[in-house]
């Protein structure tokens, strides 16, 4: 009677535990599933170890139900002892992890050291397992890493002052509930177990799966904050791109004898590259582009803040050294550390005389028709926002007609291949030599298709793209 009272509870235990693992099993695999869907929100990594948490505790109990081990085949059976001490080892440094993402400060520091100890304490005892067959040799050491922490981490969730200081956890109130449980639950199992008293296993499940419930709650709270705000951000860009977009020409200047095309094409929502037509009449106009050093919403402040520079400037367009001089002046007290590399063409189609001077620029490339060569033209001052003294010297070009300047930033001539091999100026050349008659429009779609087509087809743009090429009719 009592043999049969005793395979009865057996029985019931090893379904309850079928029943747990199952559950903690399936509710890592869609954890772990929602974290790989949110995986780029701020709390997805925190997501992912409660999953992987989850899923391990799962397997453990699947390891402790011998009704189950007994259908596996004899050298899966075989595995299991090296399986349960595995998991037994390597839980506490799931759950190290998973806290760790909802710290800051020092208790981070002090997690971390957490789960680095347990790390090492699963590494020699699955080692002293495999070499000896004692299957629990550092488990009280373990007990005592994961007592220590639990204690820890009851205190700080405890204590408000604390809790503001060294997490992140918005829904403390949730949290709180959840890590008392646990905590107390993981406390008392790790003081009992060495002095030989083992509690109902239900017990732990039950307090496992109120503190995954909690836990799942504030990091999935913690994801969908972090969307929001992304969305609320992408938003937001969106209007600056186009308000980006607006202070950049609307179109093109009607010049006499003279064919512009512009390509404009930044890396990120906003850009740091700028360009501009400083038109005088319908034979003479000045042509400004400009590259601020960095990239995103800081480069694109000042390529506006350049913009409204340039207006106020616009009365020297003819005169690129004074042009560049004043642009540095009204530049030098807003870049606060960032640097700004310009050229400027101004070209006369009545005396067919450009000039052109530039502040740390790519050269100037222009294509001579009657000679069928190409030059370099290289007039270079300081970048803005250098100590340096301003000096941009001006160069003189003649030009006849069926010539050609390109204008640009590096990010027509930077972009690497699989190889690291830059696009470089001299490609930018043969294109220009080997299409000489096509128009300007068309001349610019081939040079930024072949630029595109350059870095390997997964690699995001590096550097925001402009450049302008003007064709003398």
């Amino acid at each position: 009677m009592i043999g049969d009272s005793q395979a009865q509870a057996k029985f019931i235990g090893d379904v309850l535990k079928l029943i747990t693992g199952t559950s903690f099993i399936v509710i890592g695999i869609v954890v772990l599933v929602v974290a790989a869907i949110r995986r780029r929100a701020a709390g997805a990594r925190a997501v992912f170890l409660l999953g992987l948490w989850s899923a391990i505790y799962g397997l453990q109990r699947f390891n402790d139900c011998d009704f189950f081990v007994e259908l596996l085949p004899h050298w899966m059976q075989l595995c299991i002892p090296y399986s349960h001490a595995v998991i037994t080892y390597f839980t506490l440094v799931a759950a190290a992890m998973t806290f760790r993402e909802l710290t800051v400060g020092k208790l981070r520091l002090f997690v971390t050291l957490q789960a680095l100890t347990a790390l090492l304490i699963a590494v020699v005892g699955i080692g002293r397992f495999v070499l000896t067959g004692e299957e629990y040799s550092l488990l009280g050491l373990n007990n005592l890493v994961a007592a220590v922490g639990a204690v820890v981490l009851l205190i700080v969730f405890m204590v408000p002052s604390l809790s503001r200081q060294y997490l992140v956890v918005k829904d403390r109130r949730v949290m709180l509930v959840g890590t008392i449980i646990f905590g107390a639950e993981a406390l008392s199992t790790n003081i009992l177990h060495p002095l030989g008293y083992h509690p109902d296993a239900i017990w732990d499940d039950l307090g496992f799966f109120i503190f995954i419930g909690s836990l799942g709650y504030v990091a999935m709270r913690q994801v969908y904050t972090s969307e929001r705000r992304l969305s609320s951000i992408e938003n937001e860009l969106a209007i600056a791109r186009q308000l980006q977009f607006a202070i950049l020409p609307t179109s093109t200047p009607a010049l006499h004898n003279l064919r512009i095309a512009a390509v404009y094409e930044p890396m990120t929502a906003v850009a740091g590259d700028f360009y501009e037509y400083l038109p005088l009449d319908d034979q003479r106009a000045g042509f400004l582009v400009a590259d601020v050093s960095g990239h995103g919403v800081p480069a694109a402040l000042i390529a506006s803040m350049i913009k409204v520079a340039t207006q106020s400037v616009a009365d020297h367009a003819a005169d690129p050294t004074e042009f560049l001089r004043r642009l540095g002046e009204v530049l030098s007290g807003q870049l606060r550390g960032q640097f700004v590399s310009a050229a400027y063409l101004w070209i006369d189609t009545e005396s067919r005389v450009a000039r052109y001077s530039a502040a740390g620029h790519p050269p100037l490339l222009v294509w001579r028709a009657a000679e069928g060569a190409l030059a370099r033209i290289e007039s270079n001052g300081p970048l803005f926002g250098t100590p340096c003294v301003p000096d941009f010297p001006t160069r003189e070009i003649s030009f006849q007609p069926a010539d050609r300047f390109l204008l640009y930033t590096d990010g027509l001539s930077e972009p690497e291949n699989a190889a690291g091999e830059a696009f470089g100026d001299h490609r930018i050349e043969r294109i220009l030599r080997e299409y000489p008659s096509r128009p300007a429009a068309e001349l610019s779609l081939l040079l930024l298709d072949a630029v595109r087509a350059w870095p390997p087809p997964s690699t995001p743009q590096q550097d925001d793209i402009t450049f302008l090429i003007i064709d003398v009719l």
